[in-house]
């Protein structure tokens, strides 16, 4: 499936921040590699609800936007690892800003502690 576009002759970087970063999944992704390495099949075990088919389409995106490393190993079996990227790091603060304001704009909500390194 092709990834689905804002467009607007006047957009904006927040249009833009959006199309790369701004649907259900990226930024769950980002949070986890925040964490380290992770191989494809360890972020389905830690996103149980999210296709192999999905998954995939999301890191191929991350990977074309140079949000993520994908490094494959010459190995058998076949082992691919996926990492922050430089400009993957960066999200970092932003996220965990995002977290923050999510807790102290609804705290009626009791939310697990997000560990963003």
């Amino acid at each position: 499936m092709p990834r689905k576009y804002v467009e607007n002759p006047n957009a904006c970087t927040i249009v833009h921040a959006m199309n790369i970063i701004g649907n259900k999944w990226k930024p769950i992704i980002i949070y986890l590699l925040s964490g380290g390495p992770l191989r494809f099949g360890k972020i389905l075990v830690l996103l149980p609800t999210i296709s192999k088919k999905v998954l995939t389409q999301q890191l191929k995106e991350l990977d074309n936007d140079q949000l993520i490393i994908r490094k494959s190993y010459n190995e058998i079996p076949p082992r691919v690892e996926y990492e922050l990227s430089e400009k993957g790091l960066t999200l970092l603060p932003i996220l965990r800003e995002l977290s923050l304001w999510t807790a102290d704009t609804f705290p009626e909500i009791e939310f697990e502690k997000c560990r963003i390194e």
